[in-house]
């Protein structure tokens, strides 16, 4: 249980940390944000469970697959916002823009295949 607390403590510490800078440095915390560091936390949450390295490997193999959908919504919510429409309305269209590639992109990704 103490475990299992630990990795919920320095998961949400690293949001919090982020969210904490970018009140005073949005590029910095812009920074912080784009390091894989919830990949870097899992693949060392998982080695310290015994995982095998093959299995690690193979997560951080997908993962790179499956980040490339997700870039449009940092594309487009900027966009958006600039455009003037409101925050909500932009977060909504982006998320659902993201969605719709993710629902593009597994499909692509079976074909060539890619095991996810």
């Amino acid at each position: 249980m103490y475990y299992y607390a630990l990795k919920v403590a320095v998961t949400a510490i690293v949001i919090v940390t982020i969210t904490e800078l970018a009140k005073r440095s949005t590029g910095f915390a812009a920074l912080i944000a784009s390091l894989p560091l919830t990949s870097l936390l899992a693949f060392v949450w998982l080695h310290a469970e015994g995982a095998e390295a093959l299995r690690i490997a193979e997560l951080s193999s997908q993962i790179f697959w499956l980040v490339l959908p997700s870039l449009i919504l940092f594309l487009l919510l900027p966009l958006l916002i600039k455009s003037g429409l409101g925050f909500w309305s932009s977060l909504s269209l982006s998320v659902i823009a993201t969605v719709l590639c993710y629902a593009l992109m597994l499909p692509l990704l079976r074909k060539l295949g890619v095991q996810l």
